[in-house]
């Protein structure tokens, strides 16, 4: 016989025999081992790099301006930091159907539907959130004293930021600008704004009603809320309106930011890119400085920010109240809180 056949014959019979059910659980766990670890990967490792595609998908779309010139006078900068925020109502890229459907008409050029100024402070004061009436008579550099939108309309967001600066003497750090067409698509981006409105809203210029109670406002609807003054329900006209644009806000940064936006990859997708197509930025700002503004204004609808318009003295907006005006301005100049009877929504 062979002496090597012998000798495999002779080690097979020593080598202890192990049953399938012995051998079982323990390939099962090798096999559980093998497939948990790609998982655990995955699950820590694709939200970074999606979250990490994302920020660089918004920073390479977004438009962008040159940066703020200088001039002669220009305010220093100060405590805090300060946003420009505008609603502007340019109908560029808007087809005529889409146009009809967000009921914006079909004017030429460009407005500010919308001026804001956004005071983050540098220490624990409240942010704030102020509007100037787009009617608002102040000197415009190059245009005598005619109303804050003519700036914008004539000479763009730097003429726009150079105006507000000299009016308010707070040094503008950042500058975010959104149109129709933009703002209709953040708003479906995250799946609509819930508004609670105390009556019913009829917009006698465009026909547009909104119904009394809460309900899930789409981007077109959206925008007529914005932007409705003529109505029983805004007896105010612009002042009822800037305040309506402050509560809107506010809802939309709380739903943008929410929980269920951020772990949805299709809806965060979504608002990333409507956003980085909706907004105008200037050259150096970016994705984090739009978080912060994120995150500050989110406290709008819970009070956790302060929301006034700048005092005024009569019903159309026209002029401010510039005592009053100059203590808002210094509030936020220095970080302090902004006095109560200042506060008017």
């Amino acid at each position: 016989m062979n002496t090597n056949q012998t000798r495999r014959d002779w080690n097979a019979r020593q080598r202890p025999v192990i049953s399938p059910a012995r051998r079982g659980p323990v390939t099962q766990r090798r096999s559980r081992k093998g497939l948990i670890i790609p998982l655990l990967v995955a699950v820590l490792v694709l939200p970074v790099v999606f979250a990490g595609w994302l920020w660089f998908h918004v920073d390479s779309s977004v438009r962008r301006i040159d940066a703020f010139p200088d001039y002669p006078g220009r305010p220093e900068a100060t405590a805090g930091t300060n946003w420009l925020v505008v609603g502007s109502d340019s109908r560029e890229g808007l087809d005529p159907e889409t146009a009809a459907g967000l009921h914006v008409g079909d004017a030429d050029g460009q407005r500010t539907d919308t001026i804001l100024v956004a005071h983050l402070p540098d220490n624990s004061t409240t942010p704030t959130l102020i509007s100037l009436p787009r009617d608002s008579r102040v000197p415009v550099p190059g245009q005598g004293r005619t109303m804050i939108n003519e700036a914008f309309a004539v000479g763009g967001p730097r003429l726009l930021a150079q105006t507000v600066e000299q009016a308010t003497g707070l040094r503008i750090d950042h500058y975010a600008e959104v149109g129709f067409g933009g703002f209709a698509g953040l708003v479906d981006a995250v799946g609509g704004v819930e508004m609670c409105l105390d009556q019913e809203m009829h917009d006698v210029k465009t026909g547009q009603t909104l119904r009394a109670g809460c309900q899930t406002l789409n981007g077109p609807d959206a925008l007529t809320f914005v932007r409705m003054r003529y109505s029983d329900a805004t007896p105010r006209s612009d002042l009822d309106r800037v305040a309506n644009q402050r509560k809107f806000i506010g809802a939309l940064a709380a739903e943008a930011s929410s929980i269920t936006t951020l772990i949805n990859p299709f809806r965060a997708y979504a608002l990333a890119d409507e956003g980085a197509s909706a907004l105008t930025m200037l050259d150096s700002d970016g994705p984090g400085d739009l978080l912060s503004l994120g995150r500050a204004m989110r406290g709008t609808s819970s009070g956790g920010v302060v929301t006034t318009t700048v005092p005024v003295t009569d019903a159309k907006a026209h002029q401010w109240d510039r005592e009053k005006a100059l203590r808002l301005f210094k509030a936020m100049e220095t970080d302090d809180p902004v006095p109560e009877d200042l506060i008017v929504n």
